[in-house]
């Protein structure tokens, strides 16, 4: 509901000469009204001049504020909006539009409830009335019931054919999650669909749904229909490439942008960069960025997070010199980039010397995620004691993630006791998060403790918890394959199988040895060699193996960090079939070549 009204100063009896001059005197102070110090002197005019019940006035009045004074909306709300203030459609939907617009998400959720009172007042909604409405309802959390009840008013008004509402409509039902795009394709479907906007709706849609490649197929059925890509169309295929890891989808579309003349705005460029980072070619995103004409910070950073995934630090810190050189200054993301480029490539005194000079030097107070690149930097590089006396001296609480950060650089240098102490009381304190369990039923069987490794199991399997399976994908000729540990869906199983086991044979042959404490489970050695033969990563190798001509790069995206058998195999496979392959896991880019990772097996 909106903020209830509070009582206004009567109004000084003016002629209606004078109310109209002081009505379009009072219009042109709040179009000027850039700052809060000016809009709270249009405020004072306003008030003094006995305008608070005029409808076009407040109307003018809560716009400017909007974008002028945030924050000072609700209040000027409370104060202004009175039963006696005649609402009409022009005021009832600037206050939508305000409140679903504001960068302040407490007043963003209140956006809605403007609508209930329009009705309540008899006030016919329009056309604009929607649009805004439906975007409000978008960003409420919990039930989409609200969302319902607004597409069901935008029926009933005959509004819900309007190209416009139905866009809206398309974005609201897919923030509602995976469950609700199949009501967003229905909106599509039944809509005319000559503008760009409305395919880049759902395509935006499907991206946000996470079903990136229905994202894909339907732009290319865009073009098939003959329909012209703008931007919007284009950052909404980029990002499904980004989830794909399709490269030569990114590729293309970098292409296509040129092709098609679409102009290459700083928001496109950055979406480019961040794409083809994402995607292994960080020399392509490179390039994309000595093209720009202008740079912003998100420029700047987007360049160096993706040196920083590939481990090219010196190269990543070099463009954050470079970066405040143009006189661009850092923000506090440009240094998460560039401390987590300093952890990656093991530049620990570099990355103090960052972290000092955030607060000296810029004046920007470190958050938590500026800690954990710290404590990871730490642990990487096998400082576990410094990185718990880091930990133990931060001004601020430590999270979760900081102490799995702990636990992980504990399990990689031999601390087993120390880590399952951080693991014991993270499970007490988080009871309910898997990757708890993972961390201590991982350290149970590296000490071999198979008994208490059994009953962590089972504790997750009485409360629910699944560990989140290995899922590999590879892009060939424009289509994405998946593969999961184990999976037998493939079509061509059988030799991707056979194409398995011929890469263990030959990594047997050359004296590779499996990395059996991997697998966390009391088998026999031959049994935990084979289990770690069917990890997706290389189902996905062999598939592209077998699907390749000689000397073709190898791509893979995997979901999960690739365990140290899998790094050491890889390594291996890429010597014997002379193959670079490109390995992106969750945190960074693998590129192995000639038997050696560019890693420098530090990751």
């Amino acid at each position: 509901m909106p903020p209830p009204p509070v009582s206004s100063p009567p109004a000084p009896r003016l002629s209606p000469s004078a109310a109209r001059a002081a009505e379009q005197h009072c219009l042109r102070l709040l179009a000027a009204s850039s700052t809060p110090t000016s809009l709270l002197q249009s405020v004072a005019f306003l008030l003094k001049s006995g305008l608070h019940a005029n409808p076009l006035v407040l109307t003018r009045l809560f716009a400017a504020s909007a974008s002028a004074a945030p924050a000072l909306l609700d209040p000027l709300v409370a104060a202004l909006l009175r039963p006696s203030v005649p609402l009409d459609a022009f005021l009832a939907n600037t206050l939508i539009r305000a409140h679903a617009t504001s960068p302040i998400p407490s007043v963003r959720l209140r956006a809605a409830a403007f609508f209930p009172l329009m009705l309540r007042g008899a006030v016919v909604p329009n056309k604009f009335t929607f649009p805004f409405l439906l975007k409000a309802c978008a960003a409420l959390p919990g039930s989409p019931d609200v969302g319902f009840q607004a597409h069901a008013a935008a029926l009933k008004f005959g509004f819900a054919t309007d190209q416009y509402v139905s866009n809206t409509l398309i974005h609201m039902y897919s923030c509602f999650g995976g469950g609700f795009l199949g009501d967003a394709r229905n909106v599509f479907d039944r809509m005319p669909k000559e503008s760009a906007v409305t395919w880049s709706a759902m395509i935006g849609g499907y991206v946000r749904g996470g079903l990136s490649s229905d994202a894909v197929e339907l732009f290319r059925e865009m073009q098939a229909n003959g329909v012209q890509a703008d931007e919007v169309t284009v950052i909404g295929v980029l990002a499904a490439a980004t989830d794909l890891g399709a490269l030569e989808l990114a590729r293309w579309v970098r292409r296509f942008v040129e092709r098609e003349g679409i102009g290459k705005s700083v928001t496109l460029c950055n979406a480019l960069i961040d794409t083809l980072a994402k995607c292994g070619d960080v020399d392509g995103a490179v390039a994309v960025f000595e093209g720009m004409q202008q740079r912003s910070v998100v420029s700047w950073t987007s360049v160096i997070d993706a040196l920083a995934m590939e481990g090219r630090g010196k190269e990543a810190v070099r463009v954050f010199e470079e970066m405040k050189v143009a006189g661009v200054p850092p923000d506090d993301v440009a240094f998460i980039g560039v401390l987590t480029a300093c952890s990656h490539a093991g530049m620990v005194d570099e990355g103090c010397g960052y972290f000092d000079a955030m607060k000296v030097e810029y004046g920007i107070e470190p958050k938590i995620e500026h800690y954990g690149c710290m404590v990871d930097m730490f642990g990487r590089a096998g400082m576990v004691e410094r990185a718990m006396e880091f930990v133990r001296t931060m001004p601020i609480q430590p999270n979760p993630v900081i102490w799995r950060s702990l636990v992980s650089a504990c399990r990689a240098h031999g601390r087993l006791e120390l880590g399952e102490s951080i693991t014991r009381s993270l499970l007490h304190e988080y009871p309910a998060h898997e990757a708890n369990y993972i961390m201590l039923s991982n350290v149970f069987a590296l000490t071999q403790r198979w008994k208490e490794k059994s009953e962590i199991r089972r504790e997750m399997s009485k409360r629910g918890i699944k560990k989140v399976p290995g899922c590999s994908i590879v892009e060939l000729d424009g289509e994405v394959h998946e593969f999961i540990a184990g999976d037998e869906s493939h079509p061509q199983y059988k030799d991707i199988y056979r194409m398995v086991e011929e890469m263990a044979r030959e990594l047997r042959r050359i004296g590779h040895i499996a990395a059996t404490s991997e697998v966390l489970l009391d088998l026999d050695e031959e049994d935990k060699e084979g289990a770690l033969q069917w990890h997706s990563e290389k189902l996905a190798i062999a598939f592209a193996l077998l699907r390749t001509p000689p000397g073709t790069q190898v791509r893979v995206v995997k979901n999960l960090r690739v365990c140290s058998d899998c790094h050491a195999a890889i390594k291996c496979i890429s010597q014997v079939y002379r193959r670079e392959i490109v390995v992106r896991d969750r945190s960074r880019f693998h590129r192995f070549k000639d038997g050696s990772c560019s890693c420098k097996d530090f990751w």
